[in-house]
């Protein structure tokens, strides 16, 4: 794989499929004014957002916790410890990032006999805390979660490129955004999408380990969405359904067909513009939902320039059956001010001792990534990226 060194966009090749491993972008990128993500763990605050409440009865142990320092499998097998159980058969909704300070919730398998308050009463682990421990009837899968709240600090903004900025990121949260995989779905340098690659056509051996083998087959379906994406950004046709698109509504999530003509297609078209549904994009696999006309070709035209075909698709539907994402990212709560700093130098919001930065909250849907939402306003720099110790991609979020 080339493109190596810091900062640029890894490339992926096999049997003449060539992409460059990154998330969809403006066009007017290189324009954007520079940002400093996680110039401390402080700076970059995530919490989940449950699907439904543990009901206080039942075999498994859901633990919520907040973490500084860890990534979710460090702090899952810390947690098992303590517990006494065997973390590999733990369940969380998603995984959160190592260099931040995040709320999640995991589950454990843990016997009735036991006291689970008294268990959960004992943890004590360096980086993290427990917030709730409370039984529930089953383990927590990935996807469990309605999505994530952030809020986010942004350094080294030059001063004259403020106020433009948050103007984006406010019109970010009225329209939304292109819905990308953000590069830490991709691996260290982005090379899960290769090493897939390379498994699937038995030219190395793949993990041994059902999960690892889910998560390299899950990123290289990402980096196909991508690309998919990559072309409705192309054509702005991203937040507008065509003719023939499998459109999700907001409301319900539900998925249906966008007619081919009609006054229904010119009502869907309708309930776009005003947010209520958008297109989706393919997640490839043996079950996969395909769409019609123009989307079809769209999509098919991707797969077929990929080493993947739908035989392979069918033979390895274990790993991932596929699914439909929208391609425009919901931004809710969206809000962006100026740092406020305090007396004597201290930060009402913040980290303390760091220039003053633009704090920026809001919330989206599971699969959706703070990068992807920041992206339209900035070029993003990651300190923590930058520190030799912590040279490692952020945590990959939940399934889509």
């Amino acid at each position: 794989m080339a493109n190596r060194h810091p900062g640029a966009s890894p490339t992926l090749e096999a049997n003449g499929f060539s992409v460059s491993v990154r998330a969809p972008m403006n066009a007017e990128t290189s324009d954007l004014p520079e940002a400093v993500i996680r110039t401390s763990p402080e700076d970059f605050v995530v919490e989940e957002l449950p699907a439904y409440a543990a009901s206080g009865k039942g075999e498994h142990l859901f633990v919520t916790f907040r973490k500084r320092g860890l990534t979710t499998p460090d702090a899952v097998r810390a947690l098992g410890r303590a517990l006494g159980v065997d973390p590999r058969f733990a369940g969380w909704a998603g995984m959160k990032d190592r260099h931040a300070v995040t709320t999640q919730t995991v589950s454990f398998s843990l016997p009735m006999a036991r006291d689970a308050e008294a268990a959960a009463a004992k943890i004590s682990i360096p980086g993290l805390e427990v917030i709730e421990a409370k039984r529930h009837d089953n383990k927590l899968k990935p996807g469990h979660l309605i999505g994530n709240r952030f809020s986010l600090i942004l350094r080294g903004i030059p001063a004259d490129r403020v106020a433009a900025a948050i103007a984006v990121l406010e019109e970010a949260g009225r329209v939304g955004v292109p819905n990308a995989f953000g590069p830490q779905r991709f691996g260290r340098d982005g090379e899960n999408p290769e090493r897939a690659l390379a498994w699937l056509a038995g030219k190395e051996r793949g993990p041994r380990d059902k999960r690892d083998q889910r998560m390299l087959f899950s990123a290289l379906q990402s980096l196909l969405f991508n690309e998919v994406l990559e072309k409705r950004i192309a054509s702005n046709t991203w937040a507008s359904v065509l003719a023939g698109d499998v459109a999700k509504k907001h409301d319900s999530g539900g998925l249906f067909d966008v007619p081919l003509e009609g006054a229904e297609l010119d009502d869907a078209r309708a309930r776009a513009v005003g947010g209520g549904i958008t297109a989706t994009g393919p997640m490839y696999g043996a079950k996969m939902r395909w769409p019609q006309g123009e989307p079809l070709a769209i999509e098919r035209a991707v797969l077929d320039a990929s080493a993947i075909d739908d035989a392979l698709l069918e033979a390895r539907k274990a790993l991932g059956e596929g699914t439909r994402r929208a391609l425009r990212l919901e931004v809710k709560e969206m809000s962006a001010t100026p740092e406020i700093v305090g007396d004597h130098g201290t930060k009402a919001a913040g980290s303390v001792g760091s220039p003053p930065g633009i704090v920026v909250r809001f919330v989206l849907p599971k699969g959706g990534y703070a990068t992807t939402v920041l992206g339209r306003a900035f070029r993003l720099r990651d300190a923590a990226q930058e520190r030799p110790s912590d040279a490692e991609p952020e945590a990959e979020e939940e399934p889509a």
